[in-house]
């Protein structure tokens, strides 16, 4: 994948993309959704990729959609055209959750809109302090129920707290990202790239079938009965129990050396 719209690198099992629009804090056009997308649906077939990071160039994480490039362009569309975009940045928010690796972003600045639904389908999440978040959709008179929020956000940070940030479209501080729950952590500038590499550099060196059936059972669950989240979960731990790794990680406790997963 070479994608024309923001940069993409692995190096070596890490994957590292970047948001390239600085001069518009990394907004996003048709194009970058669309390549979005593509990306993450193809390096779900890509098992030598073991983890993520997403982050934006300049002083912004993402703004979200275009004003001129998307909103502007939306006027005047008809019914079917203006679903079909609402539903490709859908497919956009599928992709990362259905990516088998775990995405770790690093927002470094301005994290709203759309690039907020962004960190929020990432698995980890680190920020500057002087990051800014929201959920602003009702601020431009659509609904705050946009790629998924309405799904996941109550489940991140509960259900209070959600109904208030996609209702009110307010934005937040980094600080209080991190208390009620939206954050991992926050970090300095300078530290940011390096606690979010370090991060999916460990996650790459970790069992990544058994990684991958962790996220997998995590977005299985968000809609299952107990029951179902119960059996679910035996058939995923029996399944990572047959696989080489199990065995890998035993070996090397007993040897009381650090596992080496293949």
């Amino acid at each position: 994948m070479k994608p024309k719209t923001f940069k993409f690198s692995v190096e070596g099992r890490v994957g590292r993309i970047v948001l390239d629009r600085p001069d518009t804090l990394n907004s996003l056009t048709f194009e970058v959704y669309g390549e979005l997308r593509d990306l993450f649906r193809w390096l779900a077939t890509q098992p030598a990729v073991r983890a993520l990071t997403i982050t934006g160039r300049g002083r912004g994480f993402c703004s979200g959609g275009d004003r001129e490039e998307i909103i502007s362009q939306l006027f005047g569309r008809d019914a079917e055209d203006v679903y079909r975009f609402a539903r490709m940045t859908c497919d956009l928010v599928e992709a990362m959750r259905g990516c088998p690796q775990p995405v770790v972003a690093a927002i470094n600045g301005a994290c709203v809109g759309a690039g907020a639904i962004i960190a929020m389908a990432s698995d980890f999440r680190y920020a500057v302090p002087e990051a800014k978040f929201g959920f602003v959709f009702t601020k431009v008179g659509i609904s705050g129920a946009d790629m998924g929020a309405t799904f996941l956000l109550p489940r991140i940070v509960g259900w209070t707290k959600a109904t208030q940030l996609l209702m009110t479209g307010e934005v937040i501080s980094a600080e209080e990202a991190l208390r009620i729950g939206f954050l991992n952590e926050l970090m300095p500038a300078g530290a940011l790239e390096k606690k979010a590499s370090e991060i999916a550099d460990s996650l790459a060196e970790g069992p990544a079938f058994g990684l991958a059936m962790t996220k997998t059972l995590l977005n299985r669950q968000l809609g299952a009965s107990l029951s179902q989240a119960l059996e679910s979960e035996a058939q995923a731990q029996a399944l990572c129990m047959l696989h080489p790794d199990f065995k890998t990680a035993y070996e090397a406790l007993r040897k009381k050396e650090q596992p080496r997963f293949k």
